[in-house]
C-alpha cells in the first residue's frame, strides 16, 4: 500500500472520528479566531495522528461531554494536518508550550488550563474523561 494512501486513510478516521463526537473542525486561522473569540466555555481538542490520540484523547473526547457540565463550544484542530489553524490555536494557549494531542479549556478567548500530551500519554481514557468532567464542573454551566 502506498504510504500517502494510507496516512490519508488515517488522518480522515481521526477527523471522522472526532466530528463524530461533536466536536466542529476549525482548519483555518480565521474559523479559529471567530469561534475562540466567542463569550462562554470552549473546549478545544488538538488532534493527532499518534497512538496516544487514538487509544485515549480521541475516545475521552468523546465520552467526556456526556456529562451535567460541559463547554458551550467542542471544536477541534489537528496538529501536523492543519498546520495554520492548529499554530493560531496555539496562540490562544499562552503559558503553555505546543502538545499534541492535548486539549484546552478556554472561557470567553482566555486560557483557563491544559491536559497537555504528558497528562495524556500512558493514562487510560477514563482517567483523562475524569480529568476533563473536573475540568467542567469547576468552569462550565450546566448544560
Amino acid at each position: 500500500m502506498d504510504f500517502n494512501i494510507y496516512m490519508n486513510d488515517v488522518v480522515t478516521k481521526a477527523r471522522d472520528e472526532i466530528a463524530n463526537a461533536g466536536y466542529t473542525q476549525l482548519t483555518t486561522p480565521a474559523e479559529v479566531d471567530e469561534t475562540l473569540e466567542k463569550p462562554g466555555t470552549t473546549l478545544v481538542m488538538v488532534n493527532s495522528v499518534c497512538g496516544c490520540a487514538g487509544g485515549v484523547a480521541r475516545p475521552a473526547a468523546a465520552h467526556a461531554v456526556h456529562y451535567d457540565k460541559r463547554p458551550d463550544q467542542l471544536v477541534t484542530v489537528f496538529a501536523g494536518q492543519d498546520r495554520e489553524a492548529t499554530d493560531r490555536a496555539r496562540e490562544y494557549f499562552e503559558g503553555f508550550p505546543p502538545s499534541s494531542p492535548s486539549f484546552a479549556l478556554l472561557k470567553d478567548g482566555k486560557i483557563v488550563t491544559m491536559v497537555e500530551r504528558h497528562d495524556i500519554e500512558g493514562s487510560e481514557p477514563m482517567e483523562v474523561i475524569g480529568h476533563l468532567q473536573r475540568l467542567f464542573d469547576e468552569h462550565c454551566e450546566e448544560f
